[in-house]
């Protein structure tokens, strides 16, 4: 959670001390003033300009307020004085890193306002400074709208794709701790009767052992078929495990399209009933490395999931609305996850296509066979 005073960015790089090579011009501008009262003037803005500046990026909570009030009233009387409009660009660049909404919002305004009332003033009066450099000053005026709109929801943007690896780590943690809470549930109903059965019948027969042989025996193959019984329970506990079902998958799929503010198609019923559980849970890995890259490359506003079951193969695409792939991008489109698709996919003889048109679409082949249930062996 934000702080009250956390209202300015942490880390802003380098750019803010190489701006301050420019604090060389407006000297050009001072310097052509005949009187040296004037010059001595601006030489003191100019130094606590430069302060002020400083002291923003340094402070916290109100001070910052304050200093980037200070500036804009030396940049409004550079303006008016000696023609210098771009220590507007400083400001805008420096109130789009502020993170509060209302701050920003509220400095972004005052500063626009003075901004336009100064070249506005400069031109009324026929200021030649303005009228020399009029392009120039047309260029400051449209940096100083747009620069801290843009940084700002640049900043804004981060912040939440932050967010979002964040919320997709919390998920993949709670998916693993519901697994193992799964897995516990499941072995302690498999096996904690039938072993305190088997104890509990191991216990008797060797009591009867000497007294009664035959029902000794009897205990001892009880124990026998309950060991197998449990043996088989284990393996299909195992291999149920090992697998991982398309229901599943697109459960875990729809939350995370959910959490970066994708909207989700599915088209066809993610429940299959002639792919082995080998070939499922290939697809459906591959189907969770085409989602992931989808939210994390893609920009996409939207994403449809088509299962297309047949007689001798199950076809998946998964398609986005995203920037698609080519051109700027040719690394993604060869990284390891495409690679792994691939790999997978051979393994099972299926196949992966990519196809790039108003966005991506990725079709995964596999081929359909009917698992045949396996008898256990003494059984």
């Amino acid at each position: 959670m934000q702080k009250w005073y956390q209202i300015f960015q942490k880390n802003t790089g380098l750019s803010p001390y190489v701006w301050v090579v420019f604090y060389i011009l407006p000297f050009y501008f001072i310097f052509r003033s005949s009187s040296p009262y004037e010059v001595a003037i601006g030489i003191l803005m100019i130094i606590g300009f430069f302060v002020c500046y400083v002291l923003s990026f340094v402070s916290r909570g109100w001070l910052v307020y304050f200093w980037t009030s200070v500036q804009i009233l030396i940049s409004i009387m550079m303006t008016l004085l000696f023609g210098y409009v771009y220590f507007a660009l400083f400001l805008a660049f420096f109130i789009g890193n502020i993170q509060n909404r209302v701050g920003f919002f509220t400095l972004y305004s005052i500063h626009l306002l003075s901004t336009v009332f100064s070249i506005n003033y400069g031109f009324v009066t026929q200021n030649p400074v303005f009228i020399t450099q009029l392009p120039f000053v047309l260029v400051s005026l449209v940096a100083v709208i747009l620069l801290p709109v843009t940084t700002y929801n640049r900043n804004k943007s981060d912040k939440l794709q932050g967010q979002l690896e964040n919320a997709n780590k919390r998920i993949s943690e709670l998916v693993k701790l519901e697994e193992r809470q799964r897995i516990a549930r499941d072995l302690h109903d498999t096996l904690g009767q039938k072993l305190s059965l088997i104890g509990l019948k191991s216990d008797l027969a060797g009591k009867l052992i000497g007294s009664d042989p035959h029902r000794a025996l009897a205990e001892i193959s009880d124990v026998r078929q309950t060991a197998r019984m449990a043996l088989k329970e284990v393996r299909e506990m195992v291999t149920q495990m090992r697998g991982t079902s398309m229901e599943d998958e697109i459960f875990r799929i729809k939350q995370i399209l959910s959490a970066a503010q994708i909207e989700f198609i599915l088209e066809g019923d993610p429940k299959l009933t002639d792919t082995s559980l080998l070939n499922e849970t290939v697809i459906s890995m591959c189907l969770k490395e085409a989602i992931t890259n989808v939210v994390r490359h893609s920009r996409a506003t939207a994403c449809s999931v088509a299962i297309e079951p047949s007689r001798t193969e199950l076809v998946v695409r998964v398609k986005d609305n995203g920037i698609g792939i080519g051109g700027g991008e040719p690394a993604r489109f060869r990284g390891h996850g495409i690679r792994g698709m691939k790999e997978r996919l051979e393994f099972v003889n299926g196949s992966l296509q990519i196809e790039s048109d108003n966005g991506t679409t990725v079709i995964v082949k596999v081929p359909n066979v009917v698992q045949q249930p396996e008898k256990e062996a003494g059984i």
